[in-house]
């Protein structure tokens, strides 16, 4: 009778260490080639500020780590799992392996903005499961554990390619969008106090009513032309290594 219940336990505690090992390796994202990750996080900012900023890749094991230290206090990396998925009431069941946007943070964004990305990053590398995730990083930000930036600041994306959640606030419905911008912070905006147009036009509006707002300005279609042809073998790499990375063509074509 000992031995089948001393079989019991051992059966009991390896079928709890395989799944957790699944669930585990579940939480994390395959790397992007270390090359194309710094290119990638580069990307988002204008040229003046590239050679001088911090630069993070993305470990899965652990979460964020510092690939070059920068003097010019601009940070820059390629978010895998976004503040955007912790907005509105839709369940977040799994972790999606195909969620891409380079962006960078001033001085002031970093212990703001930046903060609640690379927190999720290292909950998600230890196994977090993702309903759980979504409920502490909410909780956080309703308990004001994430603080709004100190100061007026800006965030630049300006990479040609981001693929994530379009209305967070509503649904999970992602895409790949070609749509290098510039964002300010601002803390308790609304679109009315700005003036501000609707979400995918060419005027600025505010996106994340509350603490950690920001205002969005689209570039143009030069501006954004150029960006296009200066990276298209970064673009063309991403395009071969997952379908849903390739731009979407535009229309006609």
């Amino acid at each position: 009778m000992r031995n089948v219940q001393t079989l019991i336990v051992i059966a009991s505690l390896l079928f709890t260490l395989s799944a957790n090992a699944e669930n585990n390796k579940a939480s994390k994202v395959e790397p992007l080639p270390r090359d194309l990750e710094i290119q990638l996080a580069l990307s988002a900012l204008p040229p003046h500020l590239r050679d001088s900023a911090t630069i993070y890749v993305l470990n899965p094991d652990k979460g964020f780590e510092v690939a070059r230290k920068g003097t010019n206090e601009f940070h820059a990396f390629v978010a895998r799992t976004g503040d955007d998925t912790f907005r509105g009431s839709w369940p977040f069941t799994e972790y999606r392996d195909d969620i891409l946007y380079p962006v960078s943070f001033d001085k002031a964004g970093v212990t703001a903005q930046m903060r609640v990305i690379f927190d999720a990053a290292e909950m998600q590398a230890k196994g977090t499961p993702p309903g759980e995730l979504k409920k502490i990083i909410q909780d956080r930000f309703n308990g004001g554990f994430y603080k709004a930036p100190e100061r007026a600041g800006i965030s630049y994306m300006l990479s040609p390619v981001f693929r994530g959640y379009i209305n967070p606030e509503e649904n999970d419905s992602v895409a790949t969008l070609n749509i290098p911008h510039v964002m300010h912070y601002a803390p308790h905006v609304s679109n009315n106090d700005i003036g501000g147009g609707k979400p995918g036009g060419m005027d600025p509006f505010v996106i994340f009513h509350g603490p950690h707002g920001y205002t969005i300005q689209f570039l143009g279609l030069t501006e954004r032309a150029a960006i296009n042809k200066e990276y298209e073998e970064m673009l063309a790499r991403l395009c071969k290594i997952k379908e849903a990375w390739c731009l979407p063509k535009p229309k006609g074509q």
